[in-house]
């Protein structure tokens, strides 16, 4: 049989085809997103540019922070605690005596003085009992008054021999109980008195009464729940709060040099309300809380502060010069305090400082920092002694950029150095120092 031509080969079917072309698709999918992964690693890596950063830097990459200024100055040392407004005499109005409210003589919350009448209780039953007893001791004394004549009379029958002894003894003995009996009866006739001055209520101190908590017409007693009104000691006025134990020592040599004054701040510590001067700490520690209760008075002329109010006491012991930085400035590790100091190539060095006295806000440093150091005040935790950093703000156009290089916040705290957070302006070249 004559040679036959091979068959032309077959293309392949349409399925086949969009198989291989969906995995080379995929295959150049992968590829880009590797590369872009290498390209932004890349970029992350590479040193910032400036003119801080030197060649020995080269290859190191910059840690955004906050930074302040140590500035030499006096801090005063200051016991801040919360206390509450006392008054020195609170006196509850409660009746003596039984009786009904007949009038009521004061006003809620008015001022009154000690001895002032504020209110009545009926009087007449014991304006008849007053009577009573003075007309029993009209008829006791006239008794007494008898047997003395009578007495007298046996007495001069004895000496005459005229009557017996015992007759003589006996009126002796009538009057001395007659005596006696004259004695109960002005007592009884005191009390009745006394009962019926009662019937009148007056102020026992002088200060603000409150509200009245029985009207007029209503049956009182001396056993009445909380009285008529409570009348409270406004001016001048205490606070009492509490002194850790540790600062007692330091509270009682500042009292021995002189008198120590205390202001009382509002809730949110932004407003004074009133200046007053230190009393004295109370005689044992509260084991529960390891503090002692102390107290200040104020004269409270203004009315500024009132009973059970809750205020913040500041008590001043002194001051202290030395070199102040922002409390978050300072950090401590396992060989005590330190500080991140930044040179003029923002490289930061760890410097151990000592700490002395601190407020809310700066706290003194007593060695180890000279006034003009740049210290991180912000990013701390992300620096290590050595590496470069970079100043929040720099060169970012940071709103409230400082002059030292450390970015304002608006919600910053006085003397914390203002710093902005970290992430802010990073990637930026470091502005030249003025």
């Amino acid at each position: 049989m004559p040679d036959q031509p091979a068959p032309a080969s077959t293309p392949p079917p349409p399925a086949a085809r969009r198989r291989w072309l969906g995995a080379l698709l995929a295959l150049l999918l992968i590829a880009a997103l590797v590369g872009s992964a290498y390209y932004l690693v890349q970029r992350t890596r590479a040193p910032a540019a400036g003119p801080a950063a030197g060649p020995a830097f080269a290859g190191a990459a910059s840690v955004t922070v906050g930074a302040a200024r140590a500035e030499a100055g006096t801090l005063p040392i200051v016991i801040d605690a919360l206390g509450t407004v006392t008054p020195p005499v609170t006196a509850t109005l409660v009746p003596q005596v039984s009786g009904v409210l007949v009038e009521v003589l004061f006003t809620e919350g008015q001022a009154v003085k000690k001895g002032q009448v504020l209110a009545r209780i009926d009087p007449r039953s014991y304006e008849q009992a007053l009577a009573q007893a003075r007309a029993q001791t009209a008829r006791d004394e006239a008794q007494l008054a008898a047997a003395r004549v009578t007495l007298a009379r046996y007495q001069e029958l004895w000496q005459q021999d005229s009557i017996a002894r015992q007759t003589l003894d006996s009126q002796t003995a009538l009057v001395q109980q007659l005596d006696a009996a004259v004695q109960a009866d002005r007592a009884s006739e005191r009390a009745a008195r006394l009962n019926l001055d009662f019937t009148t209520l007056r102020a026992p101190v002088a200060g603000r009464i409150g509200l009245r908590a029985v009207d007029p017409g209503n049956l009182v007693s001396s056993g009445t729940s909380g009285g008529i009104a409570t009348i409270t000691q406004v001016e001048p006025i205490d606070v009492v709060f509490a002194v850790p134990q540790d600062r007692v020592p330091a509270v009682l040599a500042a009292q021995r040099a002189g008198a120590l004054p205390v202001v009382a701040l509002d809730r949110a510590r932004q407003q004074r309300l009133a200046e007053g001067r230190f009393l004295t700490l109370d005689n044992q520690v509260n084991t529960s809380t390891g503090t002692v209760r102390a107290k200040a008075r104020f004269d409270n002329a203004d009315g500024a502060l009132f009973p059970n109010q809750f205020v913040n006491a500041r008590l001043q012991l002194g001051s202290e010069h030395g070199v102040l930085v922002p409390v978050t400035a300072v950090r401590t590790g396992p060989q005590g305090d330190y500080v991140y100091v930044i040179d003029e190539q923002q490289v930061a060095h760890m410097r151990p400082v000592t700490r002395g006295m601190a407020t809310a806000e700066r706290v003194l440093i007593s060695a180890g920092l000279q006034a003009g150091d740049r210290v991180v005040t912000e990013g701390g935790d992300r620096v290590k002694d050595g590496g470069r950093v970079q100043l929040a703000g720099a060169g970012g156009g940071a709103r409230g950029a400082r002059p030292d290089g450390a970015a304002a916040r608006p919600d910053a705290a006085p003397g914390t150095g203002g710093a902005a957070p970290a992430a802010a302006g990073a990637g930026q070249p470091a502005a030249p120092r003025r």
